[in-house]
């Protein structure tokens, strides 16, 4: 799976100088996301996410992150509609900040405001919201874009310490699904990996009562229940590929969904 800052790529500084006469046109759609099967989830989103997207943890060094599962092939995004629409009720804030982003300087601490200027709706003409006024001051736009990246990091940073608490229990054992098409190809979306329930049931009982607390053990039970929306891209995926046929097998997390409901 590859995520990150893919959808982004000529992201540079908001500036009066290099951007005094932009504006950024809405209503472009989210062309710019067809090439990525998975992207980053905070832990805020995930009651509305876990109801159309199946959720996981991709692993990253020592980091663990939350991602939803978008396709079932690399670079190809199942959640996308040919016309640019996004096939889904709820779209992931990390799509929905695009063409801004934050730019973390070496302490950590001090963000930068960029746009990707090879967003499409990034224009010279006046279209849609400008940057800047006559005077060179940032406009409301800007100020609402800034709040949103702002909580956004906020989010982030809450989202890691869930993380790492879930890293720490050692929660986590890496999944795979596995689609097996009309033609005899089969393909295997690997790389990720999702909380365990027998894992989680040994832990004891003040551990899980912490977790409860916390919300966190909210968290990790909307992240199981999400793991049926494999269903979702399996058919998507059999509707993208005209000779395929519905898979044989079921992903290895719908198995142990069944399995858990006995």
């Amino acid at each position: 799976m590859t995520t990150q800052l893919l959808i982004y790529e000529t992201a540079v500084p908001v500036s009066s100088g290099r951007h005094g006469k932009a504006a950024i046109e809405p209503g472009k759609g989210f062309g710019f996301a067809r090439k990525i099967n998975s992207v980053p989830l905070t832990a805020v989103e995930f009651p509305l996410a876990a109801a159309e997207y199946a959720i996981v943890f991709a692993k990253s060094g020592d980091e663990v992150v939350p991602v939803v599962i978008l396709g079932a092939r690399s670079e190809e995004n199942l959640y996308l509609k040919e016309d640019g629409s996004w096939n889904a009720r709820y779209v992931p804030a990390f799509v929905r900040r695009y063409p801004f982003v934050f730019a973390a300087k070496g302490d950590g601490k001090t963000f930068t405001l960029c746009v990707d200027e090879a967003f499409q709706g990034l224009n010279y003409q006046g279209r849609g919201n400008a940057l800047f006024d006559a005077e060179g001051k940032q406009t409301p736009y800007v100020d609402n874009v800034l709040r949103f990246l702002q909580e956004y990091t906020a989010q982030f940073n809450r989202t890691q310490a869930f993380c790492r608490k879930v890293a720490e229990l050692d929660l986590l054992e890496p999944m795979q699904a596995q689609f097996t098409l009309a033609n005899g190809q089969k393909m295997s979306l690997t790389g990720f990996h999702a909380v365990d329930r027998k894992r989680l049931k040994a832990l004891p009982p003040e551990t899980l009562a912490q977790l409860a607390a916390t919300d966190e053990l909210e968290l990790v039970y909307l992240h199981l229940q999400s793991l049926r929306n494999f269903v979702s891209v399996k058919d998507k995926l059999v509707l993208s590929v005209p000779e395929a046929a519905a898979p044989d097998t079921a992903p290895a997390a719908e198995e142990r969904e069944a399995a858990a409901a006995k």
